[in-house]
């Protein structure tokens, strides 16, 4: 028997909700590029969940209930109010509330699959409103409660800063929804998988996920990106700092990616979203920076940019506050990892790995009185 580093190559299960194969991200075989011009993030939901795109009246009772779950228990607001949020990370927070609305749920240890799709759906309408409720409550504000004629997008950036989002906002931030929803069989992923494999239930699933998502190796690299573009403040020191911190022996986050080769299908999306965004907001300064690093990175270490470089100008230029992007990844990100639980129990088998021993051998026991 012999082991892999990362299980770096492994393949550890057959799914049928999103592909990587040549640099070409697929979900449920539909094209990214093609999800990403033309659904909203509800269609991508439902069809990571349904293995198929809804029709009209499908999208629109799945919308209608997707609002309406919106609003989580009053205890749960109280209880992120009573944290000191001047040092509570937002996934650790996050985190708690998952865990927690598991507990107001009375279907939480319901096993049966019709029950599990409605936990799904509350699960998904409510991490929105966690992620707006502990941004708001930390500066002061009142969490606001989502409008039914928003979309999924622009109801999460209404009910984050107060007030309805432009056109271009919406077609943005609904972009990164979709480019981030699945990835196969990423960290969190997994995570999520091998802890329902066990049959936990939904929550305790999602909340492992998340759990896996606050590593800095796995979720924060838009954070990262933003805290580099500003320290580094202006397109003229763009390339000077960059070889100073390669110099340095720093890593450039938002390059390369464990599975793409040649490319990150996903990062042009979010690239030009950064251009049309900064230029409405007068930051295009981070969108020049970004567009620097990246073509010095590519060109000096053959690394182009992953979907989390772009995506930090995007968020920043919707007046989304940096530690919260992570948390938005999550926002995202739990349609696939309800996907995969979905997936899991359907057809369920518990995951245990082995792992080769490298420890010392042939050992006997020696009494304490005479070690």
């Amino acid at each position: 028997m012999s082991s892999t580093k990362g299980l770096e190559g492994i393949t550890a299960t057959e799914s049928s909700i999103s592909s990587i194969i040549d640099d070409k991200l697929t979900y449920v075989g539909y094209d990214i590029d093609d999800l990403a011009e033309n659904s909203s993030f509800e269609e991508v939901i439902y069809l990571l969940w349904n293995q198929k795109l809804p029709k009209l009246d499908e999208l629109n009772e799945f919308k209608t209930e997707l609002i309406s779950n919106m609003d989580v228990p009053k205890e749960i607001i109280d209880h992120l109010k009573s944290y000191d949020l001047s040092t509570v990370h937002p996934m650790a927070a996050l985190r708690t509330a998952v865990s927690m609305l598991g507990l107001f749920d009375s279907e939480a240890d319901v096993m049966d699959e019709a029950a599990n799709k409605r936990k799904a759906l509350r699960l998904q309408a409510k991490i929105p409103t966690v992620v707006t409720a502990f941004a708001r409550i930390r500066k002061g504000e009142d969490p606001i409660s989502p409008k039914n004629e928003l979309s999924f997008a622009a109801n999460f950036l209404y009910m984050l800063n107060g007030k309805e989002p432009e056109d271009i906002e919406v077609e943005a931030f609904n972009k990164a929804l979709v480019l981030h929803a699945d990835h196969e069989l990423n960290a969190s992923t997994f995570t999520a998988r091998v802890c329902v494999a066990t049959l936990s239930d939904v929550y305790s699933g999602v909340t492992a996920a998340i759990s896996a998502l606050k590593g800095p190796l796995h979720g924060g690299a838009n954070e990262r990106v933003m805290a580099m573009l500003t320290e580094i403040g202006s397109v003229e020191n763009a390339i000077p700092a960059i070889e100073k911190k390669l110099e340095n022996k720093e890593k450039i986050m938002g390059m390369g990616h464990r599975v793409y080769r040649n490319g990150d299908p996903r990062a042009k999306f979010l690239r030009e979203m950064s251009r049309e965004l900064t230029e409405l907001t007068g930051q295009s300064k981070y969108y020049d920076m970004s567009v620097k690093i990246e073509e010095y990175i590519k060109e000096n270490k053959g690394l182009p940019a992953n979907v989390d470089f772009y995506s930090a100008s995007v968020y920043h230029s919707l007046g989304i506050e940096h530690d919260i992007f992570t948390p938005i990844f999550a926002v995202s990100r739990v349609s696939g990892w309800l996907a995969h639980i979905l997936e899991q129990y359907s057809n369920n088998r518990l995951i245990r790995p082995r792992a080769e021993y490298a420890g010392p051998k042939g050992q006997t026991y020696t009494p304490v009185e005479e070690r």
